[in-house]
């Protein structure tokens, strides 16, 4: 998987939103709900956006679940 660019989001709708621009920009766009374990190598995209639910819930799951993010989205390449 090459990807570009890599967004974290803090809800589903916030991230719905910045998916629509980048496809409007004409950028390839993957949403995610959760933070990925893997995803399948033939998804070629230029960005993955990941929606969390960091917004409500508790701020060190909050924390957790960005740094979990950033980890993986790093590991993708962005």
């Amino acid at each position: 998987m090459s990807v570009k660019l890599g967004v974290i989001a803090d809800d589903f709708t916030g991230a719905t939103d910045i998916a629509g621009f980048l496809v409007d920009s004409g950028l390839s766009c993957i949403q995610l709900t959760k933070v990925p374990t893997e995803i399948d190598a033939k998804h070629s995209v230029d960005c993955v956006v990941v929606s969390l639910k960091s917004r409500s819930c508790d701020s060190a799951l909050a924390v957790s679940e960005s740094v979990s993010a950033l980890r993986w989205l790093k590991k993708q390449g962005v």
